[in-house]
């Protein structure tokens, strides 16, 4: 395994991590404010269509492209883990009152400590590529080596 390739298995798995939270948090909101959801088919349709869960699909679609990079060991370049890495960290931007992934996120880490530490831990992931990385803005520390 390539220092590339564990860095992005470890940025996936903090990130599915991060997604299961917010899953989590969503269906206990919707159940409390439109009722119990009937049944997992039922909560699987919602998540994919209904308007209370559609702002996860950024993060669903970056897990997705992150299981594409990894599987695919050929085209997985430093350019490319660097790319994923920085689309990741610019995602996971916090904004009140937007509309968008990043005012859902913020509403959700308002209302849930469990999504607060699934947060924490992509942030010391990201502050962990960047003590190593020659511009800390750019995160990509085991990846460095092959760059040059």
């Amino acid at each position: 395994m390539t220092h590339c390739h564990k860095t992005l298995q470890d940025l996936r798995n903090t990130l599915l991590l991060l997604h299961k939270t917010l899953i989590e948090s969503e269906k206990v909101s919707y159940e409390t404010v439109i009722g119990p959801i009937p049944s997992a088919n039922h909560f699987l349709k919602l998540l994919t269509a209904d308007r209370w869960f559609i702002w996860l699909q950024p993060l669903s679609h970056l897990i997705v492209s992150l299981d594409e990079a990894l599987d695919d060991k050929e085209l997985l370049t430093p350019v490319i883990a660097k790319s994923l890495i920085r689309r990741s960290q610019l995602l996971l931007v916090a904004s009140e009152g937007r509309l968008d992934f990043s005012g859902n996120y913020y509403e959700a880490l308002q209302r849930d400590p469990e999504v607060i530490f699934a947060h924490a831990e992509a942030i010391r992931l990201f502050r962990s590529l960047s003590t190593l990385a020659p511009n800390p803005s750019f995160p990509v520390n085991s990846c460095n080596d092959q760059l040059n």
